[in-house]
């Protein structure tokens, strides 16, 4: 199974929607998408990333929209100052310059993302990620995860979301601590595409291979 994230186009915040430059890069990554042979769509229930979603299914017939709760944006804060201490990314570059280990188990613990709404948020993607995957064929033992589908045949999904939950997924997915996976991943350019590759053999134990990480190279013919 070849599943491939998208993040939204340039949005409008306070609205929840795409603004003119995002609509443009919105058809601009559709038209790239249609390469993939993609049969399934799943969306965040957000506006901005339904409204990509919205640019694909115009360009590719395709339909319908399955959206996935669990895969709107994080937050990031504490109780009512939410949004004013940061993002994951800052916070986690900051741990990088405080020289603290990004692979920690106890990551959580670390005073920026103790008690954070954004860590709440994370932890809901990735048991949710397992829940979902597990519907497609894909349960997970331990750290990886077995094909327990009944054919080997290839099925190509897209999944159009957002900067935190896609890094949040793919923390889970990869077993990458989910700051160390915010400092790999930088901040995730809008429409950039990630694609994973799940093994579809019956049976076997395997983690997702990572075909394609956060490329945007699509975004130079958008003016």
């Amino acid at each position: 199974m070849k599943l491939i994230l998208v993040r939204h186009g340039n949005p409008n915040y306070e609205l929840d929607c795409l603004t003119e430059l995002g609509h443009r890069q919105a058809k601009v990554v559709a038209e790239r998408l249609m390469e993939e042979g993609i049969e399934e769509i799943y969306c965040s229930p957000l506006g901005r990333a339904r409204e990509t979603a919205q640019a694909f299914v115009e360009r590719s017939g395709l339909g319908p929209v399955h959206i996935l709760d669990f895969m709107r944006e994080i937050r990031f804060g504490w109780e009512d100052a939410l949004y004013k201490a940061g993002n994951p990314w800052i916070c986690s570059f900051d741990l990088v310059h405080e020289g603290k280990d990004l692979q920690a188990p106890d990551w959580r613990e670390y005073p920026c993302f103790a008690g954070n709404s954004a860590t709440y948020d994370a932890d809901i993607v990735m048991k949710k990620a397992d829940e979902w995957l597990a519907t497609l064929g894909y349960e997970r033992e331990g750290l990886y995860y077995r094909c327990k589908r009944k054919d080997d045949k290839e099925k190509t999904l897209v999944l159009f979301s957002h900067g935190g939950s896609s890094t949040a997924f793919l923390s889970r997915v990869l077993n990458i601590p989910f700051p160390h996976m915010c400092v790999i991943l930088g901040h995730i350019g809008h429409t950039s595409i990630t694609v994973l590759q799940f093994d579809r053999r019956p049976g076997v134990l395997s983690m997702p291979i990572v075909e394609v990480m956060a490329d945007a190279r699509h975004l130079k013919f958008v003016e």
